[in-house]
């Protein structure tokens, strides 16, 4: 089994890379993880709603480079269904035994996700009502892609 996330971006804080990476390690013993970024388009505050539209589709065909018609799309997106743990690890549970065994999680950019991800994406995940960075979102998506293996293997969840 393998989880590519494929991002928008690239962590600047230290201390958010490191707890991005401290949950990568203790993913590796259970999965194959791998990150693949690319550069964010310019978006200035000033542009028209298509113009900001053609640019989050710029940003989504980038990152779907990446993804073979058949590999299983999880676009986080605040439009999208919101899961509890338990749930999430379900799901992936459910599509593993379904015989998927490529999972990319997508985060698109800080001006959200344009319509050629939204229409590839399997699944449509929120991280709740509240906003997130795109950073701080791909921190909590790690951590929950652990957790999610930890329920899935039935073992304690700890810090």
């Amino acid at each position: 089994m393998k989880y590519t996330l494929l991002v928008i971006g690239k962590i600047k804080e230290a201390w958010m890379r490191a707890g991005i990476d401290e949950y990568i390690k203790r993913l590796k013993p259970m999965v194959t993880v791998k990150i693949i970024e690319e550069n964010e388009e310019k978006i200035s505050p000033a542009d028209g709603a298509s113009l900001k539209e053609r640019r989050m589709n710029q940003e989504g065909e980038k990152l779907l480079r990446h993804v073979r018609p058949d590999d299983c799309v999880i676009l986080l997106d605040t439009k999208g269904k919101e899961l509890a743990s338990e749930e999430l690890a379900e799901w992936i549970q459910n599509k593993m035994v379904g015989g998927i065994g490529d999972f990319y999680f997508v985060i698109g950019g800080p001006y959200g996700n344009g319509k050629i991800l939204q229409e590839r994406a399997n699944l449509k995940l929120s991280m709740g009502p509240m906003t997130l960075t795109h950073q701080m979102a791909r921190l909590v998506l790690v951590e929950q892609l652990y957790r999610a293996m930890k329920i899935n293997r039935h073992e304690p969840y700890h810090l």
